[in-house]
């Protein structure tokens, strides 16, 4: 028998696949060919295989890469900067006027710094909506990490393009720009349904619809939200885009915490998909998200993490310890969220959501090689009786050791491959630099009383 070949291996590891059977073995390994995985299986399978290299994951964990399916990336440049505030304040008078002096450098250098910290916790595909995405994509494209990025429209003036009218033409040019990219899928992303006029949703699902493109929004985050648009409208955020023809199953709807039973029957009879952000939502006293009552009416739920400046991390491990125990608790019922759901919503089920499914979200053959090996010798992780509630309950982004995403080695052994992180890390803080300096005048022409 000829021997089989393969670019990577990576072996000595449980993996997990999160396939639909749920396959795990004990003893296993992946073989990569390219940017595709080519085997999996038990480790004696490889004995005989040509690779050119091989990854030893120490008994750890091999598992897929994290699906960050909702964030704002660039907005690392402002973490921390305006804390324990209501969402309407921290937006108006601290998040927008920081934003309305962005730039596409910024934005570009701060996304570096988010890829960074992801590789470095595990993930390996992100959504991201923001201001001069194109920058976004380059940067994800230069780290190496897989990404659903889209310029966010509103119906006012945007820092970057100006009017709707050239909001449009930029995110048409994105479409083309980034059509063929191996990482970079391409979204439109209108804001919401309180910063964007009827026109303007059926407008944006129209051209997401023409184009076989996720559409992407927050929606129903607060419970203002949904009493302003009940008092303008007389229905409910979800409501009311059901009735514009906006509901469908490319829509990725971010938040929707404050849903009653007609809008989660609206959400599943259009398949519409839904992100959870836990952390964000509690930070900004939004609220809890009725998930499990998702889950059971049938709605797929990913996870994400939201940007920086209200989380205050990127680390979905973190989140997912988050969810899994805040349903718990807002339900009194410590079956409300099991692990393995919480960790198929980050990974399987955040790929369905972002449209990604038969590309990344779980391990199987024929599959970009999107993958992480989780390094579980270390004394939090010691014993470990069952990996899936390890990943969930103890498991943090630090544990991870490598992360290969399109076959691309991006960390090894807990070094960051694709990018110079002390630079990013320096591009940052001089960015910061200013905007504290920004803020500082803004504090004295304006005295908080």
């Amino acid at each position: 028998m000829i021997p089989q070949s393969a670019d990577l291996l990576i072996s000595n590891g449980i993996v997990l696949t999160m396939d639909a059977a749920d396959t795990r073995i004990e003893d296993g390994a992946v073989a990569v060919a390219g940017d595709r995985i080519l085997a999996i299986g038990p480790a004696s399978d490889f004995t005989d295989w040509s690779v050119v290299r091989r990854i030893d994951a120490g008994g750890g964990i091999i598992m897929p890469g994290l699906i960050n399916a909702h964030t704002h990336a660039a907005m690392t440049c402002f973490r921390g900067l305006a804390d324990d505030l209501p969402l309407m304040t921290w937006l108006d008078d601290h998040i927008f006027p920081a934003e309305a002096q962005l730039d596409e450098e910024t934005v570009y250098r701060g996304t570096l710094l988010a890829c960074a910290e992801m590789i470095r916790s595990g993930t390996t595909c992100f959504c991201d909506m923001y201001l001069f995405e194109d920058a976004v994509a380059r940067a994800a494209s230069t780290a190496g990490v897989r990404a659903v990025v889209g310029e966010v429209l509103y119906d006012f003036p945007s820092p970057n393009y100006g009017s709707l009218e050239k909001g449009f033409a930029y995110v048409e040019h994105m479409i083309e720009t980034w059509q063929n990219d191996p990482l970079i899928t391409v979204a439109v992303e209108p804001h919401s349904p309180y910063l964007c006029a009827a026109g303007l949703l059926q407008r944006a699902a129209a051209l997401a619809r023409e184009k076989s493109l996720p559409l992407v929004t927050h929606l129903s985050e607060t419970r203002s939200e949904v009493d302003r648009i009940l008092d303008t409208y007389g229905r409910t955020p979800v409501a009311w885009l059901a009735d514009l023809g906006v509901l469908g199953p490319n829509l990725l709807a971010c938040h929707c915490v404050v849903l009653n039973e007609e809008d989660i029957a609206l959400l599943k009879a259009h398949d519409v998909k839904v992100v959870h952000n836990p952390e964000s939502n509690m930070k900004l006293a939004s609220g809890i998200a009725p998930v499990p009552e998702l889950l059971r009416a049938g709605v797929c739920v990913a996870i994400g993490t939201d940007g920086c400046a209200s989380n205050n991390n990127l680390d979905l491990f973190l989140e997912m310890d988050t969810a899994a125990k805040l349903h718990k608790v807002s339900t009194l019922d410590p079956t409300a969220l099991n692990a393995a759901t919480v960790l198929r919503m980050s990974t399987i089920a955040g790929a369905r959501a972002l449209g990604l499914e038969q590309v990344t979200g779980s391990l199987e053959a024929g599959k970009a090689a999107d993958l992480i090996v989780v390094d579980t010798a270390r004394p939090h992780l010691t014993p470990m009786y069952n990996p899936v509630s390890h990943l969930v309950y103890a498991v943090r982004g630090s544990d991870v050791g490598t992360v290969v995403v399109n076959g691309r080695v991006v960390m090894e052994n807990g070094r960051l491959l694709s990018l110079d992180e002390r630079r990013v890390m320096a591009d940052v803080n001089r960015i910061a630099a200013r905007v504290r300096s920004r803020e500082a005048a803004a504090t004295r022409q304006f005295p908080v009383k």
